[in-house]
């Protein structure tokens, strides 16, 4: 095994996911980037290799696959010392639920929760054998509350808090500490900006570039921060509408999500 640590990257070829890589080489840890194949991650890993003189892995394969997922992540944990997981891989989309098709449902949860969760329980014992080592898990804003039109999409990303903060509280007094950050609106891609656009000031009230998301939460994930709400706009968002009845705050949150429908690709 080698004696270098490397930070791992789920969801690496692009958005938020290739930001992560960007700042954690500039910050000279080496990393290993997990993308389906066909992106750009290798082009990524070259430049990152070529600017920041850290070494990077890429390994393209389907995390929804769980024979590819356990034979990848076994020989990773043979061959490399991890003392940092950031599970970023993520999906999800706007659609009543009756025009969503059976494959999308099937994605979602097979992409932001089961496969989360089977390479978090892969990692963690070779993560324990670091003196100090962490995970960090993205879920969204829209873990806190239900939203019609999304459905499946909200009810993920509140399994990936719950599941980060009872993991937090099980590792407690080793060197493993977890952390869950919610990021708010991000313009990722051409589908998400028109998305977000649709919804006018409403839709860009938190919006915070990949970069400043990146960095807030890697550096509150080094402090040990157990939750982690980017943007102050976000974080008063997550006050306010606790203070609304469920009924009024699902009302209110889901009348502006459905502007999304008209704008996003065929789910």
């Amino acid at each position: 095994m080698s004696e270098l640590h490397y930070t791992l990257i789920t969801g690496a070829s692009s958005g938020l996911g290739r930001e992560f890589a960007i700042q954690v080489a500039k910050a000279g840890r080496n990393i290993i980037l997990i993308a389906l194949p066909g992106g750009a991650t290798r082009l990524l890993a070259r430049s990152l290799v070529a600017e920041c003189g850290v070494d990077v892995k890429v390994f393209e394969f389907d995390l929804t696959d769980s024979i590819e997922l356990r034979y990848h992540i076994n020989y990773i944990i043979q061959h490399y010392r991890i003392d940092f997981l950031i599970n970023n891989a993520g999906v999800g989309g706007t659609s009543a639920m009756i025009n969503t098709s059976l494959e999308r449902i099937d994605q979602i949860i097979q992409l932001n929760v089961r496969s989360m969760a089977l390479l978090t329980h892969l990692l963690i014992p070779h993560l324990l054998k670091n003196e100090r080592s962490y995970i960090m898990n993205i879920s969204s804003m829209a873990a806190f509350t239900p939203i019609a039109y999304k459905t499946v999409y909200p009810a993920s990303k509140a399994f990936i808090s719950s599941f980060s903060l009872g993991l937090r509280e099980e590792l407690a007094g080793t060197g493993l500490s977890v952390s869950v950050v919610y990021p708010g609106p991000i313009m990722t891609n051409s589908n998400t900006t028109r998305r977000v656009i649709s919804q006018g000031r409403k839709g860009k009230i938190g919006l915070l570039s990949t970069t400043r998301i990146a960095s807030i939460a890697l550096r509150r994930t080094l402090q040990q921060q157990p939750t982690i709400i980017p943007g102050f706009m976000n974080r008063l968002n997550h006050l306010l509408m606790g203070i609304l009845p469920m009924r009024l705050k699902l009302r209110i949150v889901s009348r502006e999500v459905k502007k999304e429908i008209p704008y996003t690709f065929s789910v």
